[in-house]
């Protein structure tokens, strides 16, 4: 398309300056040539601006295609990137969390085995009771499902074993409203 805009180009110039230089205005048919090829250099000159009018266009329509393309892929790349730390951070809560439930458990078990110790552990697992039934009445209110209440309150997962029987029955209690 570039080329047959350089040659119409070429043309019209060559059309428009060569009968000028090259033919007599004093004669006739000379006269006529001249405007034949005028005319041939005006069609030419319209030719070539139309192809590089079609050319302007498409390149502008292929730098928007080539901005839209930049914006999808940086958009994708800002997707993944917030979506990765996001996964980042919740497996680092994760960790965290079991951590967490045996650093509190550890601190309820530890203490001196005289009778003070032992009242104020008493005094730690009602509270923490306490805690666990405002969490998993919290919970519930939200929409979790018993087995993920489970898994968060009390750090069982779902299984036949005897400490999810327990916190199960302890689930169930809680929300049935006895204490």
């Amino acid at each position: 398309m570039l080329l047959k805009m350089i040659v119409l180009s070429s043309s019209a110039l060559v059309l428009w300056v060569a009968p000028l230089v090259g033919l007599d205005k004093r004669v006739g048919w000379h006269k006529s040539i001249q405007g034949l090829s005028l005319t041939a250099a005006v069609a030419c000159a319209v030719s070539a601006g139309n192809i590089g009018r079609k050319l302007a266009e498409e390149s502008e329509i292929l730098e928007l295609k080539t901005r839209a393309i930049k914006a999808d892929v940086e958009d994708e790349i800002a997707t993944e990137v917030y979506v990765s730390q996001a996964q980042r951070q919740q497996e680092a809560e994760a960790i965290l969390n079991p951590v967490e439930r045996l650093e509190r458990a550890l601190a309820l078990t530890c203490g001196d085995e005289d009778g003070a110790a032992n009242v104020q552990n008493d005094i730690q697992a009602e509270d923490t009771e306490e805690r666990r039934a405002e969490r998993v009445l919290e919970l519930k209110a939200k929409g979790w499902g018993k087995a993920k209440i489970i898994l968060e309150v009390w750090g069982i997962s779902k299984g036949g074993s005897q400490k999810y029987k327990d916190a199960e029955a302890l689930y169930e209690r809680l929300i049935s409203g006895e204490t």
